[in-house]
C-alpha cells in the first residue's frame, strides 16, 4: 500500500486504522480515489514488483522493520508521520538507544567540522548514539566522531544509494560499525523532497538535535523546526555574527534554542525527553469524531461504508486552499464545522492527488 501513488505515511496510518488490514485498504483505494476526483484509476503496484524490491534489499543485506513490530524505534513511532517501513543496514538495536542528532552546513568551516567531531565523540562516550544524514561537512564529521561509540546515518535515497559519492568509505564503516536507515525504495536516487523527509527521521530518532553551522536557508533549520514540532530539544552552536554559516544557528538561539559550548550543555537538558516514556503512546491515534467513515456491521469496513459526500464540499475545500499550508482545524471551521465530512473529503482528495497532508495537522493544495 505504501508504494501506491499519493499514499504517504499519514494517509497510510489512517487507512490502516479504519480497515484494520492492508488487504482491505488496498481493495478500497480505487474507489476512494475516484470519489476524490481522480480521473484515472489508482492502482497499487503489482505484487511481483514489491517482491522484486524485497528480494533485492535482502540480497543486499538490509532488513525491513515495520512500524507495528517490536524493534521499530519507540521515539520515531510517536511521530505523526512516522515511516510505516524502515530499511536498515547494520545494528538495528542502535535505533532504540538514547540518541542525539547532529546536523549542519555542507560547506562547513574547519572549526565547525572539528567541533562537530569532538561533540560527537563526547556525546558517544556519555552513552548517546549520534544520528546524522551522511551529508558533506558537519554530518560527515559527526559520523566520524561517533563511529567507535555508535552512529546512525539516515540517507535520503534508497539504502543502496551512497550520496554524496565521496562518502563511500564512511558509508561502509557505518554499515559495519553502526546503522544505516532509509525510507525510500531500494535503488531510488535522492531528489529534492527526499531530504526534508529524511530530516524528520533524524529528529524523530533523536532525543534532541544539535545544529552546528547553518545559513538562514539551510536544510538544517528544517530539521530543527521538525525537531521542535516533534517535541524534541533544539540545540545550536553560536558563531560569529559576520559569518553567514552562523546566521541560522544564531537565529535559533535568539528564538529559544539551547546554546551549546560543549557536550555537557546537551547532556544536561536531555533528561526532559524520555524515549522509554514514549512506549505507551498510541502510534496511530484514532479519533472517531474525525474519521471519514460511518460504522457498519462489517468491522473491517469497505469503501462503501463512507459517508455520502457531495462534490460541492470538495470544491469548497479547494477554494479555501492554496500552496501555503493551513491548519485542518481552521479548514473545518471555514467549511462550517462538519468534521467528519471535511476529513472524509480530504482523505479522498489526497488519494486523488488534489491535496497533500503535512505534519502538524496541516493541509496544502497539491502543486
Amino acid at each position: 500500500m505504501l508504494r501506491t501513488e499519493n499514499v504517504g505515511p499519514i494517509t497510510f496510518h489512517r487507512l490502516l486504522n479504519r480497515f484494520h488490514s492492508a488487504t482491505k485498504a488496498l481493495e478500497a483505494l480505487p474507489h476512494l480515489a475516484a470519489r476524490g476526483g481522480r480521473s484515472k484509476p489508482l492502482t497499487p503496484p503489482p505484487l511481483s514488483l514489491v517482491e522484486k524490491e524485497y528480494e533485492a534489499l535482502t540480497k543486499f543485506g538490509a532488513k525491513i522493520i515495520c512500524s507495528v513490530e517490536d524493534d521499530y524505534p519507540d521515539a520515531l513511532r510517536s511521530v505523526e508521520d512516522a515511516p510505516p517501513i524502515l530499511t536498515v543496514l547494520g545494528n538495528t538495536r542502535l535505533l532504540s538507544s538514547p540518541s542525539v542528532g547532529i546536523v549542519g552546513a555542507r560547506n562547513a568551516s574547519l572549526n565547525g567540522r572539528k567541533f562537530a567531531e569532538t561533540l560527537a565523540q563526547d556525546l558517544g562516550r556519555a552513552g548517546q548514539i549520534v544520528v546524522s544524514g551522511l551529508a558533506r561537512g558537519i554530518d560527515t564529521s559527526a559520523h566520524q566522531g561517533s563511529l567507535k561509540t555508535g552512529t546512525v546515518a539516515v540517507v535520503a535515497g534508497g539504502i543502496d544509494i551512497i550520496y554524496p559519492p565521496e562518502n563511500a568509505g564512511l558509508y561502509q564503516q557505518i554499515r559495519e560499525q553502526g546503522a544505516i536507515v532509509a525510507e525510500s525504495p531500494f535503488g531510488q536516487e535522492p531528489f529534492a523532497q527526499s531530504f526534508p523527509r529524511r530530516n524528520r527521521i533524524i529528529s524523530g530518532l533523536s532525543r534532541g538535535v544539535v545544529v552546528v553551522e547553518a545559513s538562514l536557508r539551510s536544510g538544517s533549520l528544517i530539521t530543527a523546526r521538525m525537531a521542535a514540532e516533534q517535541g524534541r530539544d533544539v540545540f545550536a552552536v553560536p558563531g560569529h555574527p559576520l559569518d553567514p554559516r552562523a546566521a541560522g544557528t544564531n537565529t535559533l538561539i535568539r528564538d529559544g534554542a539551547i546554546l551549546v559550548r560543549e557536550a555537557m550543555d546537551v547532556l544536561s537538558d536531555l533528561g526532559k525527553f524520555s524515549a522509554n516514556g514514549l512506549r505507551d503512546i498510541d502510534a496511530y491515534p484514532y479519533n472517531p469524531d474525525e474519521d471519514v467513515f460511518v460504522e457498519s456491521d462489517n468491522p473491517g469496513g469497505t469503501a462503501h461504508d463512507l459517508i455520502d459526500l457531495s462534490g460541492d464540499l470538495s470544491s469548497e475545500i479547494l477554494g479555501h486552499l492554496s500552496l501555503t499550508p493551513v491548519s485542518i482545524d481552521d479548514l473545518i471551521r471555514a467549511c462550517g464545522g462538519y468534521t467528519a465530512a471535511v476529513s472524509g473529503n480530504l482523505l479522498m482528495m489526497e488519494l486523488a492527488g488534489q491535496v497533500q497532508r503535512l505534519p502538524g495537522n496541516r493541509i496544502v493544495r497539491a502543486h
